[in-house]
């Protein structure tokens, strides 16, 4: 039974699809997280390499029945890390004694895109830790707003909305402002209660700064005044990346699909962004993604094979 693999590396999970060659749902399995950038390039061949085992398994099937295999992951957007991740990759299976027909990595941004309009043309706004906006044009460009990093960018993200709410917990613990919804979500959530245990969160224990960004969602949707505030700055940010973008594809009109745990499901985030992009933008759509990213790693397999005679 000749199959493809399609595999969505995140930074949190890795999605791992079966199908036949038409793109029929053979098997799905998930592992841990494989951003290279973060867990390296062998750690991330290790749990790819694991998925596939346990597919193999699952479907009875040999390693010469899988055609292709095409990940999409962080950090891939740079062809030469791609590239050096397909190597290693590689490497690391025969070392396991197994040799693929083809393995291919894409960026994690061009699988959502292709899963997100079925290949064809659209724009993917991304936000989750961080925000980056992809579009799609008519003659199968693709443009970029956005997705500096934290240090430059990644407005709308967790990360800018997570350090907003804690400069925001930082002051109402301060006295230099009244207390309020996070402050009393923090205590109850976090255990920060003063300024001391703040710091030692923070800078001691490492806290994730996207992780107190679900906190500021809940205030905000409790009334707060300042998580409201936080979240119309960063819904309007990211407002200005679909603008920018309307501009740099010359396209007046735009489809735009929600991709990210911060705007793609009903929360007062993504309700705050839509209505503002409805208002603000004349011409546009927005719409639920077609498929997931691991379902676009599969189209673009797909897109592969009928290119070439693998």
């Amino acid at each position: 039974m000749r199959c493809i693999i399609g595999i969505d590396g995140g930074g949190t999970k890795t999605h791992c699809l079966v199908t036949d060659m038409e793109g029929n749902f053979l098997y799905e399995c998930s592992g841990g997280a494989s951003n290279f950038l973060v867990q390296g390039m062998e750690k991330v061949s290790e749990t790819i390499f694991g998925l596939i085992e346990n597919s193999k398994k699952r479907l009875n099937i040999n390693y010469s029945d899988i055609k292709i295999i095409l990940l999409g992951t962080s950090g891939a957007g740079r062809k030469t890390d791609a590239a050096r991740l397909e190597k290693v990759f590689t490497e690391y299976a025969a070392k396991q004694g197994v040799e693929f027909n083809c393995f291919k990595v894409e960026s994690d941004a061009a699988i959502a895109l292709a899963g997100a309009f079925s290949g064809k043309p659209g724009c993917i706004l991304i936000a989750g830790t961080g925000s980056i906006l992809f579009c799609k044009d008519e003659d199968g460009r693709i443009h970029r707003i956005g997705g500096f990093g934290k240090l430059l960018g990644d407005e709308g993200g967790g990360y800018s909305i997570g350090k907003k709410g804690l400069t925001e917990l930082s002051k109402e613990l301060d006295g230099r402002c009244e207390t309020g919804i996070i402050a009393k979500l923090a205590s109850e959530k976090f255990g920060i209660t003063s300024a001391e245990k703040l710091i030692e969160e923070v800078y001691l224990n490492k806290m994730e700064i996207p992780a107190f960004a679900p906190l500021v969602l809940e205030a905000a949707a409790k009334g707060d005044t300042e998580a409201l505030k936080i979240l119309d700055e960063e819904s309007e940010e990211l407002v200005l990346h679909v603008m920018a973008m309307i501009k740099k594809a010359g396209n007046s009109a735009l489809n735009v699909a929600f991709i990210g745990g911060l705007i793609n499901n009903d929360n007062i985030y993504s309700r705050t962004l839509r209505k503002k992009m409805l208002l603000e933008i004349s011409d546009i759509n927005i719409k639920v993604p077609d498929y997931s990213p691991a379902m676009g790693a599969i189209l673009m397999a797909k897109e592969i094979l009928n290119s070439s005679f693998i």
